[in-house]
């Protein structure tokens, strides 16, 4: 009788469930409900379109500012520390900005546990998966980016607990749940990998054997600064996607859906999104990423066209889909790439760098967009700007060109 012997699940794997379940915890509250968290905040205060949106771009701006810092942290003490430090500290904003009675209480403790969540969510993630996982890559960091994702799946549930109990117990609960979870997720993204694992891969395929740029290097590559530009064009309408849409489904001037209609939607994008990321993770293993990108950052823009045209819940779910095939699939494309040109041991500091003009494009782009609205009444002009961003995206990804092959 032939014994056959179970083969042992890479750790590489399970760093890659671990974050993407902590990025489920960290961009749940302040990225996928921020539409419905800034619904239910303008009804209480009745503060404009422009102020309750605008908390979304002052409370990225920890993120902005810091990202390059954290990826330089991350390389220097370990994933693990930050995502402790980070899931606590947004844990501590969440149950403070539960206790908000102003603007400037709202604006300061928004940006506490945005920043907590920043430090502590996507950045430590990636660098994990990028330590790990070679052959894989961009798989593995298709399943962190899609936990953002399926946080969408959430949002029906806190649309639920805003309306049972108040935004104030539901977003308070969140933030100790952050708590409980911090230590968990800590230990497991911050393992260290063997040393020889990188030997391992190379063994393995052919594909593995470029070098670990410095930053100084990165910097003076052509593809770093198109992946940057790039990157920051097309994310444009990710942040005013992240902070208008629900208001955009439930405006009457817009696709005038329910609120339980809208929750439906963006469940329906967060299945489609966490569906495509994969799959692009997957794509992006076994072809040409640069190649890969236009392709999805034009499906993204395409989205925006039927969105802006949608009169009917079926309009709304033919976006959700198209948005998913299109910002999905796109997405660990993006970070995965980074990673195969500049290598490992400076990836987090070269990765925060490259983020850089993207955040920033993530800061402005809800207060912008808010700013429209309260000046047009109307979303048209902002839907517009985001399609020409996404075109012009897709011309200037082709210029990153491998800096290893050059």
């Amino acid at each position: 009788m032939r014994i056959y012997k179970k083969k042992k699940v890479g750790y590489g794997w399970w760093v890659s469930l671990a974050g993407g379940f902590n990025m489920v915890i960290s961009s749940g509250p302040t990225f996928q409900a921020s539409s419905t968290l800034f619904r239910a905040i303008e009804d209480e205060f009745g503060w404009s379109r422009a102020m309750v949106s605008g908390v979304a771009s002052f409370g990225r701006f920890g993120g902005a500012l810091l990202g390059p810092l954290e990826g330089w942290l991350c390389d220097k003490f370990g994933p693990g520390k930050m995502v402790l430090i980070g899931l606590i500290l947004g844990g501590i904003g969440l149950l403070l900005f539960s206790k908000i009675d102003n603007p400037i209480q709202y604006y300061i403790t928004f940006f506490i546990l945005s920043l907590g969540f920043s430090i502590g969510g996507f950045v430590p993630s990636i660098v994990s998966v990028n330590l790990w996982m070679n052959k894989f890559k961009a798989t593995g960091m298709a399943m962190v980016i899609g936990g953002s994702s399926l946080s969408g799946l959430l949002v029906p549930l806190i649309i639920w607990g805003i309306t049972t109990y108040g935004w104030r117990p539901t977003f308070f609960f969140v933030g100790i749940i952050s708590i409980i979870f911090a230590p968990i997720l800590s230990k497991i993204i911050g393992k260290k990998p063997p040393k020889n694992i990188e030997e391992t891969e190379i063994n393995k395929t052919k594909i593995y054997k470029n070098k670990d740029f410095t930053v100084s290097e990165a910097i003076k590559t052509k593809a770093f600064w198109s992946l940057s530009i790039s990157h920051a064009l097309v994310n444009f309408s990710v942040g005013a996607m992240s902070a208008h849409i629900f208001l955009h489904l439930t405006d009457v001037n817009g696709v005038n859906l329910s609120p339980q209609q809208s929750g439906l939607v963006m469940s329906l994008t967060a299945i489609s999104a966490f569906s495509f990321q994969i799959l692009g993770g997957t794509l992006g293993d076994k072809l040409n990423k640069r190649l890969l990108l236009p392709l999805f950052i034009l499906t993204q823009g395409i989205a925006l066209v039927i969105i802006m045209n949608a009169e009917n819940i079926l309009i709304a779910c033919i976006f959700s889909v198209v948005w998913g095939i299109g910002f999905g699939s796109r997405t660990p494309i993006f970070h995965a790439i980074r990673g195969e040109y500049f290598g490992k041991k400076h990836f987090g500091t070269i990765s925060g760098l490259s983020a850089f003009p993207m955040a920033l494009s993530m800061m402005i782009s809800p207060v912008i967009v808010g700013l429209s609205y309260d000046k047009t009444g109307s979303y048209e002009s902002s839907f517009l700007i985001m399609i020409s961003l996404c075109i012009i995206a897709c011309i200037t990804i082709l210029f990153a060109k491998n800096p290893n092959h050059i």
